[in-house]
């Protein structure tokens, strides 16, 4: 949470993220004319990735979850089979589906990052809370990295 809102997140994630929804996604328009792939994919992905929060980040070296909760990516899935649905054309699909599901990906992570950016005032600085998480539950890294708050893209490590 105190690195999601930075430059890497935000362009990678979506990109990466897209080949699998997309996948599934014209196996099931092909084999059974099912428009709703995507989001079936990225339900499936979303209840995988609870699970692996819950049991390997929290349940075995109790890492807060507030740090390491999956991306929201339904909004993006039902675009892309919408669009599939209307057009019918994996290239329509591909380009501005694939589009949508880009530029709709943080906007649709807000609600879940927005609380956590509120601007607080911690020891004379000012910070969001989310900094202060990271600053204040050090976590284990290369020591150059560790408590360099607002240093390039890396805020907290």
């Amino acid at each position: 949470s105190d690195w999601k809102d930075r430059r890497l997140w935000v362009t990678v994630t979506p990109i990466v993220l897209v080949t699998f929804p997309a996948a599934i996604q014209a196996w099931a328009w092909e084999r059974f004319r099912n428009p709703w792939g995507a989001t079936i994919a990225v339900l499936a992905l979303l209840f995988g990735e609870w699970v692996n929060r819950y049991f390997n980040f929290w349940g075995w070296t109790y890492f807060p979850i507030n740090f390491v909760f999956p991306a929201v990516l339904v909004p993006g899935a039902i675009l892309l089979d919408t669009f599939l649905m209307l057009s019918g054309s994996y290239l329509f699909t591909a380009i501005v589906g694939g589009m949508a599901w880009g530029l709709i990906f943080y906007p649709g992570n807000w609600p879940v990052i927005a609380p956590l950016h509120v601007p607080v005032e911690y020891n004379g600085m000012l910070m969001s809370v989310a900094d202060i998480q990271g600053y204040n539950y050090v976590r284990t890294g290369t020591p150059e990295y560790i408590r360099m708050v607002e240093k390039g893209t890396l805020r907290t490590f």
